[in-house]
């Protein structure tokens, strides 16, 4: 019987010191998916997309930390906006970093309302970096079809790339992706997302990508998505 006890009691030990190494493992794992950026040896180019989500944002702080540009949550769909974008766009432009706008697309909008939400919002200049436009709601919940997204996204394309005088960046979720399969249709840069893993959804190469969707940094209260660009 005391034989069986210690056995017992031993399987235990065993058991639970490896039930700790893996807590421990899977904490370090989550910390270091927080905390992680590609090699700037690889991505020497390397930024941030920030909106109102993202809270008070220190700007100076984030392109100490090796950021070099930001991308701003401008316009949504035809009426909806960023709250910070102006206070935003202020600071990035005191911090000294380059600055970009993105469009998010709603596909159950038509694309002249949303061409004017974002040319009242973002001013044109050539000092700012290529608009983008976001693209990863569906229309499926307003019934609208395969080929009238796409004909107003082109639409939209078009009248964002006359306000900005330069192309436009298409950032393709992968669900948006998966639903139209426009990346290889439209002949535009692309800007993937999928945190660590270089995402390969778009089906031929990206211009940008957000490498950490949830990037934990001295810069900012919340966690930011950080970007990179491909050399």
């Amino acid at each position: 019987m005391a034989g069986r006890k210690k056995s017992i009691g031993w399987r235990a030990r065993v058991l639970g010191a490896l039930l700790l190494g893996l807590l421990a493992a899977g904490a370090w794992a989550w910390w270091s998916l927080q905390h992680w950026t590609p090699d700037p040896r690889d991505y020497p180019d390397q930024g941030a997309q920030i909106g109102a989500a993202d809270g008070d944002v220190r700007f100076g702080t984030l392109k100490a930390l090796g950021g070099g540009f930001v991308y701003l949550d401008a316009s949504n769909g035809a009426r909806g906006s960023d709250p910070r974008f102006a206070a935003n766009l202020a600071a990035a432009r005191d911090a000294g970093l380059k600055i970009g706008a993105v469009h998010r697309f709603d596909p159950c909008a038509m694309a002249d309302g949303q061409s004017a939400n974002f040319v009242v919002l973002v001013p044109r200049g050539r000092d700012l970096l290529p608009p983008a436009i976001a693209l990863d709601a569906l229309g499926d919940e307003c019934g609208v079809r395969e080929a009238a997204v796409e004909s107003e996204l082109m639409t939209l394309i078009n009248q964002i790339e006359a306000h900005a005088g330069r192309p436009a960046i298409l950032q393709v979720s992968k669900t948006f992706e998966d639903r139209y399969g426009l990346a290889g249709r439209l002949e535009r840069n692309l800007w993937v997302v999928g945190t660590w893993a270089r995402p390969s959804y778009a089906g031929r190469p990206w211009l940008m990508w957000t490498a950490n969707t949830a990037l934990s940094t001295e810069a900012a209260d919340e966690a930011l998505r950080w970007v990179v660009v491909r050399p």
